[in-house]
């Protein structure tokens, strides 16, 4: 058993063992790498393991450090899902030890890893997040009728009232409207050459779908496709889409987009715990599934809490609220970064 770091130029090695491994997702794939050194500046640690010269396992990691929320080792910052996925328990010890000998030497607060495993020693939480992931049919009336009949209801209306979807061919679109999107949240929005690096890195495995009222786009989202799954991940509306229903114009564009190209999974990514879109995507009939992420602190004696609902944040988070959207922009991609 050797664990070392992925070399350059083994990037397609890495991501055919992602593609066959029961553990892996989207976001273990290699690419990520790049776009997060290119995008943010952290540093990352991509840990493949070998035996007999073939790969048995993957770890990504990165470290995000910051005055802001501390010091972490995370797999895998900046999305949902991450950890080790291997071939057996002997090879994902092997990866678990090397990432506490980095995490060591790096000094780091705590690792994170943002995956379901449950490992002795490592703490665990899973009140915080829920997934959403469902089966989609080849047929478009069978999926429309799978959604309960208020949101349906909506998704028709937007229909018939001329709203239209496009797939667009730059993020520029998609950034304003996620830029908005998050403002009313309170949290700061990612920069746009982050939206831009993800789409080239990733090709054809990655869209952006916008939805347009009068020929003005008013939704949009960016969204992965791995094996055959759907992940809207990157996604907002303006105001004026809650009372188009645009919002649940998008969903569904994505979703019967990705049915038609033979996709057969939609995973409505991750939300906040009884957060608006936790409900919302209840509201089209997602049953919530808990995530349970992991933490083996290294320095920290408490496991971190950078969420937006954490109190101790809310006075930032109610002051962005109030800031011109131009601001946002400009203030929010180096807040960000520190976040993971």
């Amino acid at each position: 058993m050797i664990v070392s770091i992925l070399n350059r130029g083994e990037e397609a090695e890495w991501d055919a063992f992602v593609e066959h491994s029961s553990e892996a997702s989207f976001f273990h794939l290699s690419g990520w790498r790049g776009v997060i050194e290119q995008a943010f500046a952290h540093k990352t640690f991509y840990l493949c393991a070998r035996r007999h010269g073939n790969i048995c396992g993957v770890l990504p990691l990165t470290q995000v450090k910051s005055s802001l929320f501390g010091n972490a080792l995370i797999s895998n910052a900046f999305c949902v899902q991450g950890g080790v996925a291997a071939m057996d328990d002997e090879t994902s010890d092997a990866l678990r030890s090397q990432a506490v000998e980095i995490a060591k030497a790096l000094g780091v607060g705590c690792i994170e890893f943002r995956s379901a495993q449950q490992s002795p020693g490592w703490q665990t939480r899973n009140d915080r997040y829920a997934s959403f992931r469902r089966p989609i049919e080849p047929e478009t009336e069978k999926n429309l009728k799978a959604i309960p009949r208020k949101q349906r209801a909506v998704v028709r209306k937007a229909i018939t009232s001329g709203l239209r979807s496009e797939i667009d061919d730059s993020t520029d679109r998609l950034h304003h409207i996620y830029a908005a999107s998050v403002r009313r949240l309170g949290t700061p929005v990612f920069s746009r050459r982050y939206f831009r690096l993800l789409k080239e890195r990733f090709g054809p495995a990655c869209d952006v779908v916008t939805v347009t009222a009068n020929e003005q786009p008013i939704a949009s989202v960016m969204n992965f496709y791995f094996r055959d799954e759907v992940l809207p991940y990157y996604g907002g509306g303006l105001e004026v889409a809650r009372s188009l229903g645009g919002n649940d114009f998008l969903y569904w564009e994505v979703m019967r987009r990705a049915a038609e190209r033979g996709f057969r999974s939609f995973d409505f990514g991750r939300s906040k715990v009884d957060t608006g879109a936790y409900h919302f995507k209840c509201n089209w009939g997602f049953e919530p599934i808990p995530l349970c992420y992991e933490f083996l602190p290294i320095r920290d004696r408490l496991i971190p809490d950078v969420s937006p609902l954490n109190p101790r944040y809310r006075i930032a988070v109610n002051l962005w609220r109030r800031l011109p959207l131009a601001v946002t922009k400009i203030l929010g991609p180096p807040i960000v970064r520190c976040i993971g």
